[in-house]
């Protein structure tokens, strides 16, 4: 949540009662009230009402006061954003990152929510239109909600919405909050009201001129006489600018005062390309930063103080705010400022700045995979600066920031979102680089791979075929990046449950690879290990059987029994051993593969919890109920012991002891571990989850309503 702004003045006359509002409607919206007769209506600085102010003062005033027990503030200025926002919300609910995909975090979230009975409030801020929360707006009987929006038709077709205009400042609210602002040095406020009609009491304009006054030695009458001066100068032929359009200017002199004009100007320019709800600033401390804002000068320790002085001269001139209470700490601009300052921007600055963000987005990009508020904030950054820069990020090839930023919605579960932008970014490619350019291939994998993420599997088997008629013709059916795609292709067949063509796909492309390195390559292996699974899951299991069966004897000899890639294989041999009904040389395999594993990684290894528990359901499947009771009852005390009872490996392991209880007729030890799942489920995974859904369902069975 942002925090509330310098000497931030409630509204008595002119902002809404939010409290009694959201007693008469569950769902209230903020929008900005429309000054209709004014010429520069449509410039969108004016725009700025302090609707999401309004929206802290009454979120932090009802935190404190201890009225909700779940606050959720979410940028909801694009779908990726929003689906982000309910991923950290549920992992600040349940201590971990879920599994599974954004969207289904999305779901079990929204799902708690409409049954919980603890109060919570939720802020959607900056909705720019419907579309954004579609299948994603938050229902509950013990709730609020509250949107902010610029666009007032952005709500329609929303249900049950109370929408309430915010517009500029009463006289007595501009004054008290100029006041307030500066009171350091009473004649400063010399002209105050003069001052105030000028700016017409918009909040954005008066927060930037108070900051140039009370960071200067200008009264308000002095100011005033700038900012005349400075209207007149920017006036075009539909007539003089909002107000904001001024003062804005002025605030960047100001900062110019403080540090190197350059300095400041090159600092503003670079945070006005990026996502100005929440730039991380790791990004300023980057040497692409530091470097661009120091222009070239002066040594790395130099350029990092200046780079340092600078942002923090557009914090004192009111154009960015530092949010040092934020965890990582943030940059904030408002997206109209920034809007204004990219306009303002020659075509050379607007080039450098824009290549500065995205090295610096790169630099500043955590190494680990998984997703965090960090990877978010930084995506949503490289996606508006992409926005913003047209076809600068495509000089040359596709912009390392712009794979990045895919690759990190890939990572992040955001399956929808992921497909939408690595199609367009396929688009642009094929259009600007052509579709043999190497950045190019990559864009078209990463869009096949998203759509089987997305589970979308006749859009993924078309672009995959795609992929190899145009490769090819270009790079040749047997190039290693090749035989991958047509790897990826055979192994989407078999999901689709298109075995006939996935095998021949797979055996074409093992054929291919034999004849170019050799029976014996790892490649060789891995592809014939595909073909395997897929002879298996078209039911073909002797064959299955006799090429897992060469994989194992192959890696036993290069590997070792107790190398990885040996275990997986032995594994995949019992596994098709017993779907063939070949029960004592299955449990043979699987008992090889649990001792290999705890001889290999010890007896409390995850994985070898995990062999141990295939073991219990081959047990199980076999009828040998003892036997899997004894195992199963052994692997939930370890992951217990190893994991912590809130692990999702510990939880499916008290499912599935659960189960076994229960088939066994041990109903009151069944239910009692399937209750305490599914608590923990629901608390840690959400009750959409599958995982709590099976327990759920499993309980139900034993307990019926």
């Amino acid at each position: 949540m942002p925090p509330l702004a310098d000497r931030f003045t409630i509204r008595p006359e002119t902002g809404p009662d939010l409290g009694r509002e959201l007693d008469r409607s569950a769902v209230v919206a903020l929008t900005s009230r429309a000054r209709r007769g004014n010429a520069v209506f449509e410039n969108d600085l004016l725009r700025c009402t302090g609707k999401t102010q309004l929206a802290v003062q009454y979120a932090e005033a009802q935190w404190q006061a201890g009225a909700i027990e779940l606050l959720v503030w979410i940028d909801a200025s694009t779908r990726e954003s929003i689906l982000s926002g309910y991923a950290d919300a549920a992992a600040a609910l349940t201590g971990a990152r879920p599994a599974g995909t954004a969207e289904l975090t999305a779901t079990s979230l929204l799902h708690w929510i409409s049954l919980t009975d603890r109060r919570w409030l939720i802020v959607l801020d900056d909705m720019p239109d419907a579309n954004v929360v579609e299948g994603l707006w938050p229902r509950g009987s013990t709730g609020r909600l509250i949107v902010t929006t610029e666009n007032p038709r952005a709500l329609t077709g929303l249900p049950d919405v109370l929408v309430l205009e915010v517009g500029a400042f009463s006289l007595r609210e501009a004054m008290s909050y100029l006041v307030s602002r500066l009171s350091l040095d009473p004649d400063q406020r010399r002209g105050a009201m003069a001052l105030i009609e000028d700016l017409g009491c918009q909040p954005l304009a008066l927060t930037q001129a108070t900051a140039a006054i009370g960071g200067s030695w200008l009264t308000c009458a002095e100011y005033r006489e700038q900012f005349y001066r400075r209207m007149t100068a920017l006036a075009g032929p539909t007539g003089p600018p909002a107000a904001a359009g001024v003062t804005w200017t002025l605030s960047v002199d100001l900062a110019g005062q403080l540090v190197n004009v350059g300095a400041a100007q090159s600092c503003l320019a670079v945070a006005a390309f990026l996502e100005g709800h929440a730039i991380p600033a790791a990004v300023f401390e980057t040497e692409a930063v530091h470097g661009y804002v120091a222009g070239g000068r002066g040594s790395g320790a130099q350029s990092a103080e200046w780079a340092r002085a600078a942002l923090i001269a557009l914090d004192q001139s009111g154009l960015v705010v530092i949010d040092r209470q934020a965890d990582p700490p943030l940059i904030r601009m408002n997206a109209a400022l920034q809007r204004a300052v990219r306009q303002a921007m020659s075509p050379n600055m607007a080039d450098h700045a824009g290549l500065a963000a995205a090295a610096a987005l790169l630099e500043a990009w955590p190494p680990e995979t998984r997703d965090s508020p960090m990877a978010h904030a930084l995506r949503a950054s490289a996606i508006c600066l992409y926005e913003a820069t047209g076809e600068l990020l495509w000089s040359g090839g596709c912009h390392p920031v712009l794979l990045q930023a895919g690759r990190s919605m890939d990572e992040a579960g955001l399956t929808g979102p992921a497909v939408d932008y690595w199609a367009e970014l396929a688009a642009v490619g094929n259009q600007v680089l052509g579709p043999e350019h190497p950045d190019s291939m990559v864009i078209v994998e990463r869009l096949a791979s998203a759509y089987v993420a997305a589970g979308r599997v006749s859009e993924a088997v078309a672009w995959f075929k795609r992929i190899l008629a145009d490769w090819s013709r270009t790079i040749g059916i047997d190039h290693p990046r090749a035989l991958t795609a047509r790897v990826t292709l055979g192994r989407v067949l078999v999901g689709a449950g298109l075995y006939e063509d996935a095998i021949s796909a797979l055996k074409a492309a093992l054929s291919d690879a034999e004849r170019a390195y050799g029976a014996g390559h790892p490649e060789c292996a891995a592809i014939r290990g595909e073909v395997a699974a897929g002879y298996r899951a078209a039911g073909e299991l002797s064959e299955a059987i006799r090429l897992y069966g060469m994989i194992l004897t192959e890696r036993e000899r290069r590997m070792g029994a107790q190398h990885p890639d040996t275990m997986a294989a032995r594994q995949s041999l019992a596994e098709a051993l017993l779907a063939a009904g070949r029960t004592k040389d299955a449990f043979s395999q699987y008992k090889k593969v649990v001792a290999d594993r705890q001889r290999s990684q010890g007896r409390g290894h995850p994985d070898a919890l995990r062999a141990a528990a295939a073991l219990g359901s081959a047990y199980q499947q076999a009828g040998r109920m003892a036997s899997a009771v004894q195992m199963y009852e052994q692997v939930h005390q370890g992951f217990d012991r190893v994991l912590g009872p809130d692990d999702r490996d510990s939880l499916a392991a008290a499912v599935a002891l659960g189960r076994v209880y229960y088939a066994v007729g041990r109903l009151s030890d069944a239910a009692k571990l399937l209750r305490d799942a599914v608590t923990r489920g629901e608390r840690v995974l959400g009750p959409a989850d599958p995982l709590t859904r099976q327990a759920r369902d499993s309980l139900a069975a034993i307990v019926p309503d």
